[in-house]
């Protein structure tokens, strides 16, 4: 009797215990309250800003930040993993690092090797529907709200990663590739997030909504940084990639610090989630998951047509006027820009130098979709030339010999 009520007692301790590392894995992840879509907004906006100053203004590259940023986030992942409940500090830093490497992914894909936003935008949605697919058929859940074990918290991380990927391609294949600028991108996302809540609180499968407004939430970060940084006379506020980065890191502590002492996102009673009630079944949430992405297909594909055909147009008809006697063509206006640049550098007057850096960043950007439909190869290698002169003449400490080198090798580019 003595050793069978000594099992039973094991059995139920074995029991809780079970219980509470159920419960503790649970906390790992916060609740989707206000504060989560706030961070989450910042996060994405740091993401574009520090990977650029990182990059550009300190010179790292895009391979080295892509290194640096990469080593970080394995460390503070392991973190995450190892912690037995939801720690605000680690798992935003850990959202924050998986932003900025997500960007650096899609950059380092676009301007080092090449390949087409439109492929990589693609690419990174059929990786994101296998990550979905595998796993929900090994644990047939995608709630967020459920990582219950170290396996459904790897599925997670890796979704959230091709997120911020998807994102970051998305966006700029909309802000650049097809000439809509980030505020007309960023108005979009936000009407797509307008129709995602509005049809979430009318019976939407919530884990759907859920990862349909994580990937929207990227451009409009990155739109919301680049108004931030621009300067005043091309409609921005002129704050500049590292004071951007800077009070949005701030923004960020303030927010987890106040979250760690209030404990705000544990209690499900704040969430912002609406009040529904969940599918009835599997075959309901299948049913929306493809009527959503079958709307997205059918938007994107017939929106991308007609802006690139307008583009392409567009190019057709400012090629036949130019005329015979200019050499560049298409390209005077940014060989004047660096050369204006490269006086300034040689003058000493690096401030004059960082101000044609912005103008020339400004219009090539506003040019770069007609430019690139005319001829992706040339627009890749001028591309790569401008990115160079851009981080020379913004680090922090500019070289006048490098800075006018990469201005002379640009010049060359272009003629």
């Amino acid at each position: 009797m003595r050793q069978e009520r000594i099992q039973t007692a094991s059995s139920v301790f074995n029991g809780k215990s079970d219980l509470l590392t159920k419960q503790q894995m649970l906390n790992k992840v916060p609740q989707v309250t206000i504060f989560f879509w706030i961070i989450k907004v910042l996060c994405t906006t740091v993401g574009e800003t520090a990977s650029d100053f990182l990059n550009v203004n300190l010179g790292f590259g895009l391979t080295g930040t892509a290194i640096v940023a990469g080593v970080m986030l394995a460390i503070v992942l392991f973190f995450q993993f190892r912690s037995k409940k939801y720690i605000p500090a680690i798992y935003w830093l850990a959202v924050v690092l998986i932003s900025i490497f997500g960007t650096l992914v899609t950059d380092i894909m676009t301007d080092s090797l090449g390949i087409p936003l439109e492929w990589s935008t693609i690419g990174f949605i059929a990786a994101l529907l296998l990550t979905f697919a595998i796993w929900y058929s090994s644990e047939r859940t995608l709630s967020m709200h459920s990582i219950t074990t170290s396996k459904r918290e790897a599925f997670y991380w890796l979704a959230i990663l091709f997120t911020f990927a998807l994102g970051t391609a998305a966006g700029d294949l909309m802000a650049e590739s097809l000439g809509l600028g980030y505020l007309v991108t960023g108005l979009i996302v936000l009407s797509v997030v307008g129709v995602m809540v509005i049809a979430w609180r009318m019976g939407l499968n919530q884990v759907l909504g859920f990862w349909v407004v994580y990937i929207m939430t990227r451009p409009l970060g990155a739109s919301l940084g680049d108004y931030l940084t621009q300067p005043p006379k091309y409609s921005g506020l002129g704050l500049g990639a590292t004071l951007t980065t800077a009070i949005f890191m701030a923004a960020i502590l303030l927010t987890v610090v106040f979250l760690s002492i209030t404990k705000t996102d544990l209690h499900t009673t704040k969430s912002i989630a609406p009040k529904v009630k969940p599918s009835k079944n599997n075959r309901a949430a299948l049913i929306q998951t493809i009527a959503v992405i079958t709307a997205f297909a059918l938007a994107g594909g017939i929106g991308y047509y007609f802006r690139h055909t307008q583009i392409l147009n567009s190019a057709a008809t400012t090629e036949s006027s130019v005329t015979a006697t200019s050499n560049v063509g298409d390209y005077a206006s940014f060989i004047q820009i660096e050369q204006d640049a490269l006086q300034f550098v040689n003058a000493g007057d690096f401030a004059s130098a960082k101000s044609s850096a912005d103008d020339l960043e400004y219009t090539w950007d506003q040019s770069a979709s007609a430019l690139r439909a005319k001829d992706a190869e040339k627009w890749d290698t001028i591309d790569a030339s401008i990115d160079a002169v851009l981080r020379e003449l913004r680090a922090v400490t500019p070289d006048a010999t490098a800075s006018a080198s990469a201005l002379e090798a640009s010049i060359s580019t272009m003629q």
